[in-house]
């Protein structure tokens, strides 16, 4: 196991040049004759404004490919996360929904108002932290975007942005069914059928639909079940696309997606497989959304891109807060009496999110300055309702029970100018000013209203060094939202707004190929200065230490910086390596807190909760010409600090998978593992106090990742 320094596992990642790859065969096809050479599919990152080379673009970006999700057997966006470098995620929650990029990032959301510093967009929905419902069954690719995108994203986007884009239609009908069982109960059924609706083609479909269930890994040994934690997701995606003239395009994305999962996954012991609790939670969400992407290119100077979506979720958090049963309890002596513990935690949340987008951006023959400049202008607007009901349906304690109310709302204008200066040179110059207005009101009769005017931005300067290295260098303005803390007690009471949070990135990067393209290679070093940086801080109250108090404060200012290497090599027809690599520094600047007792903790010069200092992965895909495959991976985090609230750590870890299958034309069978070495890690940790018969001290708990997992899937081609 790693523990505070790099494996030899690590170097050869850092050395070895392999990165994801580019779809093998076309989408009516199951078997890939074999690995693609010069004639590969071009990478394009469909989050950008002009749907951009993914070499074009001046900034570190990660984009993975249908074949790479289907090649590992990723089910679940949480599949795919360690493939992906100076990414993050906090485990509170039964699906990855807070996520860190290059240790930027929200931890929790247990009140109040949502405030993303990492966007998350599904075909266009804005799902910004709520993250969940994620599924990669039939999607195109995964993009990662690090650094702020104050430009095209805003105040969502602080850290970056995180992009999935599922399948479009196709003018040929195309149908597909798979079929997965395996350990722990595990049942996944997926399909998807496309095609033209018109003889014509002029009307395109495409629907897939995906039901997964498995019991979660967790025995609850008080109730007698193994299903408490149990996974149950059913995710649907539904595309219409009408070329309505030469000029015109309508592009209608649908998404539906029901997640009804248990969340019994924290025990006093640690052990990591075994419960107690008598009221196990759930985690769920239903969420429904549609976008609505339409496209006029009939001038001659400009095209128009109309984005119109809505999202409407209903999100459920909660928790047996004793972890374990009153018999449990009531057998321990508390004061020399036996104990009586017990609390029971939850959030119901209502959210509904609104945007408009409309941009204007140049044509091949509307550039600027003597026909050199690209241009582009656009105006957003955003409208975030969220109806919060916390504590009220089990009601543990009368005294907590609150219902608020939140509304937020954003307009946007921004503009991008990109210059060709000539001898290899390219320009990029954007900027965004954003207004927010928001408004709260909650049952303890608090209101607040902030609004403020914010601004982002970059520039970028890349030089074509030759026909096959390209260099750049990008300066970002990124920018998140100032807000408020509700329900504190009064001795917080200059706790009660903060203000917004700055991040300026500078970067450096070179975008690489090799040996004829066989080898290619994306290097980004990176600085980040953080400025008034919120932090959320948390304190057991010791007078009713089943309760906390939460809030979010600034800190004065912070650093991060750190590197990224993706590569990726064709070593044979048959043979493909890939890997990433990333390595990040942290620090808080000037921050002090005080813990539950009231001494002050200085944090000043500590590294930022859930950000490791190295993450790295290493993957190959084996195809023989008569249709046998086998993909083995490999990844690891060093460790870091589950909060900023304490001194607890991780430990560091290593997580090996691999899958072997044969692959005909129209049907192929895999067996694959997941976690083969059983490794136990942590993805979430808390350390307070929660044993009463302890007198309430503080002790480290912890939430563990998946352990173990074997299975068979069945892929056909129906016709």
């Amino acid at each position: 196991m790693l523990k505070l320094r790099i494996s030899p596992f690590a170097l050869f990642v850092a050395a070895t040049f392999a990165a994801p790859y580019t779809a093998l065969a076309d989408t009516d096809e199951t078997k890939p004759t074999s690995l693609p050479d010069d004639d590969m599919e071009v990478m394009v990152v469909t989050s950008d404004f002009r749907g951009a080379k993914l070499e074009d673009i001046p900034a570190s970006i990660t984009v993975i490919d249908q074949q790479q999700m289907e090649d590992e057997g990723a089910q679940h966006f949480e599949d795919i996360l360690n493939s992906v470098a100076n990414l993050n995620w906090s485990g509170g929650s039964s699906r990855p929904k807070y996520f860190q990029i290059r240790g930027v990032g929200e931890q929790e959301e247990y009140k109040g108002a949502p405030n993303s510093s990492v966007g998350y967009i599904i075909d266009d929905i804005d799902l910004s932290g709520l993250g969940m419902v994620s599924s990669l069954y039939d999607l195109q690719q995964v993009e990662v975007l690090r650094g702020p995108q104050g430009t095209q994203y805003g105040a969502n986007a602080l850290a970056g942005l995180i992009y999935l884009k599922s399948n479009d239609p196709t003018v040929e009908s195309e149908h597909g069914a798979e079929v997965s069982v395996g350990s722990d109960d595990l049942r996944t059924f997926s399909g998807y059928s496309s095609g033209s609706v018109t003889d014509s083609g002029d009307l395109l479909y495409r629907v897939s639909l995906q039901q997964h269930n498995q019991n979660g890994y967790m025995n609850n040994q008080y109730l007698g079940r193994d299903d408490t934690n149990a996974r149950d997701e059913f995710t649907g995606h539904g595309k219409l696309r009408w070329l309505a003239t030469d000029d015109l395009q309508f592009d209608l994305s649908l998404l539906f997606a029901n997640y009804n999962n248990g969340y019994d996954a924290w025990t006093l012991d640690n052990n990591g497989e075994n419960t107690l609790t008598d009221t196990p939670g759930v985690d769920e969400q239903k969420t429904t959304g549609a976008s609505l992407k339409t496209t006029y290119d009939g001038f001659d100077k400009f095209e128009i891109t109309s984005l119109s979506s809505v999202a409407k979720t209903t999100h459920t958090l909660s928790y047996d807060g004793d972890w374990a049963n009153p018999e449990y309890w009531s057998a321990l002596t508390c004061d020399g009496e036996p104990c009586q513990y017990d609390y029971f935690w939850g959030k119901t949340g209502h959210r509904q999110t609104l945007t408009q987008e409309v941009r204007v951006n140049s044509s091949d023959n509307g550039r600027l300055f003597f026909d050199s400049t690209d241009w582009l202008v656009g105006v957003y607007a955003m409208d975030l309702t969220e109806d919060n009901d916390l504590y009220s349906e089990y009601n543990t304690y009368p005294d907590e029970v609150l219902q608020s109310d939140y509304d937020a709302q954003s307009y946007a204008v921004f503009g991008q100018l990109d210059p060709d200066l000539g001898n290899g040179f390219l320009l990029s110059l954007g900027l965004r000013l954003e207004r927010r207005f928001s408004d709260y009101s909650d049952s303890n009769k608090e209101t607040y209203s902030p609004n403020e005017t914010l601004w982002g931005g970059h520039v970028s300067l890349s030089k074509a060094l030759s026909n096959t290295q390209e260099s750049y260098i990008r300066i970002a303005r990124g920018y998140k939202a100032g807000g408020f803390n509700m329900s504190l007690p009064s001795s917080f009471s200059d706790k009660t707004q903060f203000d917004s949070e700055t991040l300026y990135n500078y970067e450096l990067g070179l975008k690489s190929s090799w040996l004829d393209g066989d080898v290619s290679s994306n290097f980004a070093l990176f600085y980040m200065d953080r400025q008034n940086q919120q932090v959320s801080a948390s304190q057991q109250d010791p007078d009713n230490p089943q309760r906390f108090i939460l809030y979010t404060e600034n800190a004065n200012t912070s650093s991060n910086y750190g590197a990224e290497l993706e590569t990726h090599w064709y070593a044979t027809d048959n043979l493909m390596l890939y890997s990433s690599f990333g390595w990040l520094e942290t620090a808080y600047g000037d921050y002090v807190y005080q813990d539950k007792y009231g001494n002050n903790i200085d944090l000043s010069g500590r590294e930022l909760a859930h950000a490791p200092k190295f993450n790295y992965s290493l993957g190959a895909t084996y195809r023989t010409d008569s249709g046998w495959f086998a993909n083995v991976t490999g990844s690891g985090k060093s460790a870091f600090y589950y909060s900023d609230s304490n001194e607890s750590r991780s430990s560091a870890y290593q997580i090996y998978n691999a899958r072997i299958g044969f692959e005909a034309q129209d049907w192929a069978v895999y067996l694959w593992g997941k976690n083969l070495l059983d490794e136990q890690y942590g993805t979430r940790g808390y350390y307070f106090g929660n044993e009463p018969d302890l007198d309430w001290s503080d002790k480290q708990y912890i939430r563990y990742g998946d352990p173990r997992q074997i299975g068979l899937t069945l892929k056909m081609m129906l016709l």
